[in-house]
């Protein structure tokens, strides 16, 4: 099969197309490295497996041609990162808007099956009393005019668009939310905790918690996302479906600062800065968000094996190796 994976430069994107490339698919992908590094496929060049096409999602006569020539799209093309988003809003809001209704256009008119890669972040602030969340909660989210809100919302539309293509135009479509996906190739420079933590720990910099530290999230390894994203574009059972991909364990920011200072015997402090230092005035959190993975596991019987020791150090040695 030939693949168009849309940001494939990207942290997940690029996991996907060597997963895809190492079981014998073909793999095209289009990303315009505003969030993407090059660097993360430059292992993949000159195999005749892989094609790199540097242009925008936002671009519809490059996505209608692209989508015509392959056989399946994975669309994680997105602007990232709370950073991101709270800076450069309308930017962020029309790639994850036009970009994917771009992509779900092409595929409709040329019948392509769409993997579309969404976000727990559509539940807004939904979870806060401990209560894991299942592909059918309801969502909790702040005020639209808020550019914290704006990647939630973009990113439910962008789920409403693909499955009403679904509904009315027969496009084999299949929906992932992401709950904090983490691992190699990741980076902190758009607010991603992980690799943030690792990275101050391996310079001996202080840990920077924001808010109080109290608010804890579940983190799932690359690994074992990209297990469950190939597992869903080969199973036809999950057309016109929505999976949480994630972990259902949870940690507080707090101790996962510890747990990663203690992991890499670094020096390093924990250091708490006010969410309006980090953010600005007015930023809004979610205290907590655990996910209900047994959907994806009833279905393509998949649950993830890789545990928050194995991130550290697989991200630990991703970071060693590239400084």
């Amino acid at each position: 099969m030939k693949y168009l994976v849309t940001g494939g430069a990207g942290f997940i994107g690029s996991h996907v197309c060597d997963s895809l490339v190492a079981r014998g698919d073909s793999v095209v992908v289009l990303d315009n490295l505003s969030t993407g590094l090059s660097h993360n496929l430059d292992h993949m060049v000159g195999n005749p497996a892989f094609d790199f096409i540097s242009g925008s999602i936002l671009d519809t006569g490059l996505v209608n041609r692209v989508v015509e020539s392959v056989d399946h799209v994975l669309h994680f093309a997105a602007a990232v990162g709370v950073f991101t988003i709270v800076d450069k809003p309308l930017e962020s809001l029309t790639t994850n808007l036009r970009g994917t209704e771009n992509i779900l256009e092409a595929a409709s008119v040329h019948i392509k099956p769409v993997l579309i890669a969404s976000s727990s972040e559509i539940y807004g602030t939904a979870g806060a009393n401990g209560k894991p969340l299942n592909e059918e909660s309801d969502r909790v989210v702040g005020s639209p005019l808020k550019s914290r809100w704006s990647y939630s919302e973009a990113k439910a539309i962008d789920e409403s668009l693909a499955i009403f293509y679904h509904h009315e135009k027969g496009l084999p479509v299949r929906l992932v939310r992401f709950f904090n996906t983490v691992g190699p190739r990741q980076v902190g420079s758009y607010g991603m905790v992980v690799p943030r933590f690792v990275e101050a720990a391996l310079s001996g910099a202080p840990l920077a918690v924001y808010g109080t530290g109290d608010q804890s999230r579940c983190f799932c390894h690359v690994a074992d996302a990209v297990e469950a994203v190939l597992e869903l574009i080969d199973s036809e059972s999950a057309i016109g479906q929505v999976f949480h991909v994630g972990n259902d364990f949870d940690i507080t920011i707090g101790d996962l600062a510890k747990k990663v200072v203690h992991a890499l015997s670094s020096k390093s402090l924990i250091e708490m800065i006010p969410y309006e230092d980090a953010y600005g005035s007015g930023f809004e959190d979610m205290q907590r968000r655990v996910p209900d993975i047994s959907k994806i596991k009833s279905v393509i019987g998949w649950a993830p094996s890789r545990n928050l020791d194995v991130i550290i150090s697989d991200i630990a040695e991703s970071l060693r190796h590239t400084h």
